[in-house]
């Protein structure tokens, strides 16, 4: 990747780490299904009206928004709402990198170097590291909620990119038509229109300010800006190449946490912090070309040519 893809990928993965922290002040004040297609039915009405459509084939625009949209929501939502923490969730979720590349190795044949499996691999165990350093004290159902949510956000890394837009950002917006339909149905079923209608009473006051603004931005930063990059990012590289830098979102997410939640990481999750940054840029990077280990000074960005 060429270091200027590397930055932006670096910047929607900060936005995705502080993404956590919006979303836990908006579960304070909104039920999770309920919010989630909320959070996609403000952005549906403008796509309709005013985005022109992305020029993909449907089945593409519709894995996208399944997957990423409603199932990686669907089980975040439920899981930080069951009371997983959000640096922890920002985590777990990071498992939808090595979903994707296997997923993209066996259903795309993309092929898999043995460097980028030891990033990958070293990336992973940071994230086990964190993972057993903060246990199963709220049981195991919230924890896999939050893995659900990652395998579909892997089913929506693939399908955009199979989608091959020139358009990403009109994709993103096309993809939010999607989620609301069965998010709001089974928001009905499982919550009820009393709890939803109580919790959309109680926003219109001072208190759910907090709320709002969390909703806000997670439409305008983790919707629309950040997805928007990322589907432009996965276009033009392999699934496994771009993939991996979503590993860097927990350790954005645990120190935003820590910072303004007071969920206080451990010494071991510090280190599988930095396991997770040092397998991310091993698997992205490569010493330059026509020197031995011992006499190159500095890494360059690894080139991939746009498919």
């Amino acid at each position: 990747m060429p270091l200027r893809h590397i930055l932006l990928a670096l910047t929607v993965v900060t936005m995705w780490g502080l993404n956590f922290i919006a979303i836990h002040f908006s579960l304070e004040h909104f039920p999770p299904l309920f919010l989630a297609g909320l959070r996609f039915g403000l952005l549906a009405l403008p796509a309709l009206l005013f985005v022109p459509w992305p020029g993909v084939r449907v089945r593409y625009l519709l894995g996208y928004g399944l997957g990423f949209g409603t199932l990686q929501f669907f089980g975040l939502y439920l899981g930080m709402a069951a009371g997983f923490p959000a640096g922890l969730a920002s985590l777990v979720l990071q498992a939808s990198a090595p979903f994707t590349v296997l997923m993209g190795a066996l259903l795309l044949r993309e092929s898999i170097t043995g460097r980028r499996a030891l990033g990958i691999a070293v990336a992973v165990s940071g994230l086990l590291i964190v993972g057993l350093s903060r246990g199963s004290i709220d049981g195991w159902a919230p924890f896999l909620l939050v893995v659900l949510g990652a395998f579909g956000w892997a089913l929506g890394n693939l399908a955009s990119r199979q989608a091959q837009t020139d358009r990403p950002l009109a994709l993103v917006m096309w993809m939010t038509v999607v989620p609301p339909l069965p998010l709001f149905t089974v928001s009905l079923l499982v919550e009820g229109p009393e709890q939803i209608a109580g919790a959309v009473a109680a926003s219109w006051s001072m208190q759910a300010l907090p709320g709002w603004g969390g909703l806000v931005y997670t439409m305008l930063f983790g919707t629309i800006l950040g997805s928007g990059i990322w589907v432009w990012l996965m276009r033009r590289h392999p699934a496994g190449v771009v993939a991996p830098f979503s590993m860097l979102v927990p350790v954005v997410g645990i120190l935003a946490a820590w910072a303004a939640l007071g969920q206080v990481p451990t010494w071991w999750e510090l280190f599988g912090g930095i396991l997770v940054l040092g397998g991310v840029l091993w698997s992205s990077m490569r010493w330059p070309a026509g020197r031995s280990h011992r006499g190159a000074s500095r890494w360059r960005p690894l080139q991939r040519a746009e498919p």
